[in-house]
């Protein structure tokens, strides 16, 4: 599936499934921030909501002033600023930490707020426990009935010493055998990959998950995902071949066990994030790769 000088070509794929072979496929989600209304408007900020089966990304044009804020909430989550100049509080349980963008933060569960301090880009990534958010999703008919080949959520553990706010600068020089830059809290793991030129088509990269979703947040450019779902017995789940151009900022949600690939096509820059909730299991067995798994223990017992 992977180039041989591709980190992802050491990773072990022979793991077993958790859940039965496929008998019906779900469709791939195309979320253009750019090229729809938002769903909420504030004092001139606007925040776009989408989708998966197990998460919200909530994409905010902020300005200056700006509180956003979560109350009761279940379980961490991520905010994400992929710009620098993005200056922003962070509060919960009577703790605070300003951040200057290029960065992001884990918030733990309860009641917290995102003050942002200056105009700019913030992303919220939550999982769809958040009731209050998946309601307000532009695409919240497509998860009427879920996905069939996407395991119950599970949280993996709790950190380290306990719940507090968390941030890591995104500013991560490469190292070769190393793929991305890579966090992970108990819900979700974030891959900010370096930004890039046009893909070199003859060095694509298409692979399948078993049973779990990848969201791929193009934040910078635009990018062509290609998609191509596995013929089954049953003629009549078969779907076409996707292949979407979505530019920044826009989400592609990409559900087991599609074949699939992006391509860069910005001649100057692209910037791709790629998300999973629960945390891949594959990366974060690869030393090195989590850049701050001391802080978060994985499962005993996990095959994703």
């Amino acid at each position: 599936m992977y180039a041989a000088n591709d980190p992802r070509a050491a990773l072990n794929t022979a793991t077993a499934r958790s859940n039965p072979a496929p008998a019906a496929y779900k469709g791939a989600e195309y979320a253009r921030f750019y090229d729809a209304p938002p769903q909420e408007v504030t004092g001139g900020s606007e925040t776009y909501y989408a989708r998966g089966q197990n998460l919200v990304v909530a994409h905010t044009r902020g300005k200056a002033g700006l509180v956003l804020s979560r109350t009761n909430q279940v379980d961490e989550y991520v905010v994400l600023l992929p710009n620098n100049d993005t200056p922003v509080e962070v509060r919960w349980n009577g703790q605070s930490i300003v951040v200057g963008g290029y960065c992001l933060v884990v918030v733990p569960p309860g009641d917290s707020e995102v003050h942002l301090k200056g105009d700019g880009e913030v992303i919220r990534l939550i999982t769809t426990r958040a009731d209050d958010l998946v309601a307000k999703c532009s695409n919240a008919d497509s998860y009427l009935s879920p996905d069939p080949n996407v395991p119950p959520f599970e949280p993996w553990p709790d950190p380290v010493g306990g719940h507090k706010l968390r941030h890591y600068s995104l500013d991560v020089p490469p190292e070769p055998g190393r793929f991305g830059i890579i966090f992970r809290c108990s819900t979700i793991m974030v891959n900010f990959l370096p930004g890039s030129g046009p893909r070199d088509i003859t060095r694509m990269s298409p692979h399948f998950h078993d049973d779990f979703e990848q969201y791929s947040l193009c934040v910078a450019g635009s990018y062509i995902h290609y998609l191509r779902w596995p013929w089954i017995s049953d003629l009549n789940a078969w779907r076409p071949d996707d292949a979407e151009l979505c530019a920044a900022p826009s989400v592609a949600v990409i559900p087991p066990p599609a074949i699939h690939t992006s391509r860069s096509m910005d001649p100057v820059k692209n910037v791709l994030v790629d998300i999973f909730s629960p945390p891949r299991a594959d990366f974060s067995a690869k030393p090195g790769w989590v850049l701050n798994a001391d802080e978060y223990p994985t499962p005993t017992n996990t095959a994703r």
